[in-house]
């Protein structure tokens, strides 16, 4: 299935600005998202990543996720924060500390936080959710749609297909980041895949 398609065929249907509860894995990731996405949502950026590791580095990344959003500076755009929460992230992955990255461990981490999205966006009554994860191209957007889709049926919430590193989506994260100079990191975010990678 072509996603950026889909998400074309969403955005034409919408007859107003509705509320999305976009999960955000960093900025330099937001940046083509929120750009795209902010002329026809009203966007609240979710910073749920308990994958990643060490926690000076989880913070390093949300820091610049709001310094990016702050300068952007467009009214439709707000920001929530979570607690750090790697405990979550090391207890589903046990047994998965070996996979390469871009397998299993990575579905798991993708429907963690995705899980955490979707419950959210139910429990304050958003009319979507979504992630930034399909811009990068070492996503597998396949994966991350038919969780989000999966994730809509046990909710109830409408899921934001989208494949964003269409259309030179990664690239123009890529000069975003540089335009607002973001700290832009070498690994996904586990160490696993970080020393893996090595």
């Amino acid at each position: 299935m072509n996603y950026h398609n889909k998400l074309l065929d969403i955005i034409e249907s919408l007859e107003n600005r509705p509320k999305l509860l976009l999960h955000s894995c960093c900025g330099p990731c937001s940046t083509t998202v929120l750009t795209f996405l902010v002329p026809y949502f009203d966007i609240v950026v979710f910073y749920y990543n308990p994958n990643i590791e060490p926690k000076a580095e989880y913070e390093k990344r949300k820091q610049e996720q709001i310094r990016f959003i702050k300068e952007y500076n467009n009214s439709h755009i707000r920001f929530i924060d979570c607690d750090y929460d790697n405990e979550t992230f090391r207890n589903k992955t046990v047994g998965l500390e070996k996979e390469k990255e871009g397998g299993a461990r990575c579905a798991v981490c993708f429907k963690l936080r995705l899980e955490k999205t979707a419950q959210l966006a139910k429990e304050q009554h958003f009319d979507y959710f979504g992630t930034t994860l399909t811009v990068s191209p070492h996503k597998n957007s396949q994966v991350i749609n038919s969780i989000g889709s999966l994730l809509e049926n046990v909710f109830g919430v409408k899921y934001l297909y989208s494949d964003f590193k269409k259309k030179d989506g990664y690239k123009k994260s890529i000069l975003l980041s540089k335009e607002y100079n973001l700290y832009r990191q070498d690994y996904c975010g586990c160490l696993f895949g970080r020393d893996s990678s090595d």
